[in-house]
């Protein structure tokens, strides 16, 4: 993708940024209980979902609620399971994080849940994927400058050692709900995969607070006001100016300018809350950012030659098991590779057609895509991901499908 780095699209960038940073000074703000606010939180943002969900995607919703598109196959059972535990992780991503901006400083509590990536690596390595060199220097970065941030709390102890455990744990949490997601999306669409986690976390949140007997409503004046902050800054504005700078922009770009949330978010709770940064701390600040910095932008290095290698090794990548055999399909069978008998696909007709009756399985050109080409775009800021940016099936431009396209939109 090419960037077009035009004066919106930088003000794209800009309005992101500070929009997500006013999560975590808004959080600090309020009295209520951090829990409280983590419900509103998620309520606020399904309030926003759920309308654009019905707009964009009204189609899809249709066909799930009638059962048309099996979404409660046995197969789907699995990844249905998957997404509550993301939906969980979800949850218990913003109870640890925004409870840790009460207990330690909000510069504190914004770097280390910005450890995000690293976590998410380091998940990706107990799965068995291999990273490079430079993504290892990145978490050792980031742990050297966790430890020295922290140093001053650890030594003090009490409740901003406390707050610091709790965004690490939000961080954990969030790197989470993203391994978890990327298991539980099958052929669900982003808007309806981000309603049904928010809808989930909410209930979830709604249950402890009842549990725990912590009051819902009855806030006081700035409380209010930064319940609205949070729907109108990190949820509209960074949501909605976040999908726009993705349409011009590299998710690897927008993901290190994220971690520009730290300072914005520490400028900001001096400014307003009068929270000012320990010198001792900045060092350590520095480095976490640094560390996530080459964490982010060695990842999509390496899934890329990764799947370049693949592709290279195993030459034309065989027909997925999981996908039912299309039956738009212009050969007879699909035929695995193997050095002693290679399939050599036969020449087809630059023009095809298909009945309108026929659906195109999205998982059946999965199998297609090279090492190039990103289907997926992984980048979530405090359990919000970029709204629409998956794409369950190659564009072909000969194609012709007024039909679906409609259901799309």
């Amino acid at each position: 993708m090419k960037s077009k780095l035009d004066p919106l699209s930088m003000a794209a960038m800009a309005v992101t940024v500070v929009s997500v940073s006013a999560t975590a000074p808004l959080t600090a703000a309020a009295s209520a209980s951090p829990l409280a606010m983590a419900f509103w939180r998620n309520c606020l943002g399904f309030a926003v979902l759920g309308p654009l969900l019905l707009l964009l995607r009204r189609r899809e919703v249709v066909r799930v609620a009638r059962g048309e598109r099996g979404v409660l196959r046995r197969e789907q059972w699995r990844p249905l399971v998957f997404g509550f535990l993301a939906a969980t992780a979800l949850a218990l991503h913003f109870a640890a994080f925004m409870t840790s901006t009460r207990l330690t400083s909000v510069a504190m509590s914004t770097a280390l849940v910005a450890t995000q990536p690293v976590w998410q690596a380091l998940i990706a390595a107990g799965q068995g994927v291999r990273s490079s060199r430079r993504t290892w220097v990145g978490l050792a970065l980031s742990v050297v400058g966790a430890a020295a941030a922290g140093g001053l709390d650890i030594r003090s102890g009490g409740t901003a050692l406390l707050g610091d455990l709790l965004a690490l744990v939000g961080a954990v949490a969030q790197a989470g709900y993203t391994a978890l997601s990327e298991r539980s999306r099958a052929d669900v669409s982003t808007p309806l995969y981000s309603t049904f986690t928010s809808l989930v976390c909410g209930l979830e949140l709604l249950a402890v607070c009842r549990l725990a007997h912590i009051p819902l409503t009855g806030f006081d004046r700035s409380t209010q006001l930064s319940l609205l902050g949070l729907l109108v800054l990190p949820q509209i504005l960074g949501l909605g100016s976040l999908n726009f700078a993705l349409g011009r922009t590299s998710a690897t770009t927008m993901s290190v300018l994220l971690l520009l949330e730290t300072p914005v978010a520490a400028l900001a709770a001096w400014w307003f809350l009068g929270q000012g940064i320990k010198p001792a701390t900045v060092p350590g600040l520095l480095l976490i950012i640094v560390g996530v910095t080459v964490v982010v932008t060695s990842g999509g290095v390496e899934r890329a030659t990764a799947q370049q290698g693949r592709h290279r090794s195993a030459g034309t990548p065989p027909y997925p098991a999981y996908a039912p055999y299309p039956a738009y399909a212009p050969y007879p069978a699909y035929a695995p590779y193997t050095p002693q008998h290679p399939y050599t696909p036969q020449p087809t007709p630059q023009h095809l057609t298909f009945p309108h009756s026929v659906k195109r399985d999205p998982r059946v050109d999965w199998a297609t895509y090279t090492g190039d080409e990103s289907p997926t775009v992984t980048l979530t800021y405090h359990g919000a991901g970029a709204f629409d940016t998956l794409f369950s099936r190659m564009p072909h431009a000969a194609e012709e499908e007024p039909d679906r396209d409609k259901d799309d939109r």
